[in-house]
């Protein structure tokens, strides 16, 4: 599965961004879907993920309430719409494929994750 993701930038604090990923592969919807973040100097973290069908969804505590993750398995896409954007969101995010059980502690992690994307700039000024 090849990931490609988009929709990075630098923005203010409060500010809205929108990310998106488009999946190569017509088994989309096999995979459930994770995003995660890596800032300088930093491991990568998780930041959301979204089951294979859509019906469930699991955030890491720091973006709870202001993150939001979908997909669109008609179009291959998942999305991550990131609201109320802090100075802490800055990082690159990437997004992932997962072909493992809905675990959501599992898949809070890198393990499960066998495709990743290329990742995505996100800069919060303050």
């Amino acid at each position: 599965v090849q990931l490609q993701a988009s929709g990075g930038g630098l923005v203010q604090a409060g500010d809205s961004l929108r990310l998106s990923c488009a999946a190569s592969e017509r088994t989309f919807s096999s995979y459930h879907m994770g995003w995660f973040r890596q800032a300088p100097g930093k491991e990568r973290e998780f930041v959301a993920v979204i089951s294979r069908s859509g019906g469930s969804t699991y955030y890491a505590d720091s973006v709870k309430g202001r993150f939001t993750i979908s997909r669109d398995n008609g179009k291959n896409t998942v999305s991550l719409q990131m609201n109320s954007l802090k100075p802490e969101d800055t990082a690159v995010y990437y997004c992932a494929a997962s072909p493992w059980g809905w675990n959501q502690v599992v898949l809070a992690t890198t393990r499960p994750y066998d495709y990743w994307g290329q990742g995505t700039q996100v800069t919060v000024s303050s």
